[in-house]
């Protein structure tokens, strides 16, 4: 079963990558995390680590305090 957690955090990172019109796989090579993995989180079927979620945020060049505000 899907948390809400889990969702509203794809949901977020799914949002920001479109927003600035990057794909899934180009994220996937700017975090050095594999495409599945990226789409995962975002359909909230993988609970990510710390570290990955910096590299994924970082990728896009979004501080972690800017991507969990009024979240």
């Amino acid at each position: 079963m899907k948390t809400t957690l889990l969702k509203k955090f794809g949901e977020r990172i799914r949002a920001a990558r479109t927003k600035i019109g990057m794909s899934q796989e180009v994220l996937a090579k700017k975090s050095g995390l594999h495409r599945t993995y990226i789409g995962m989180i975002e359909r909230a079927e993988k609970n990510v680590t710390l570290q990955n979620m910096s590299r994924i945020l970082k990728a896009m060049k979004i501080k972690i305090s800017d991507f969990f505000k009024d979240f």
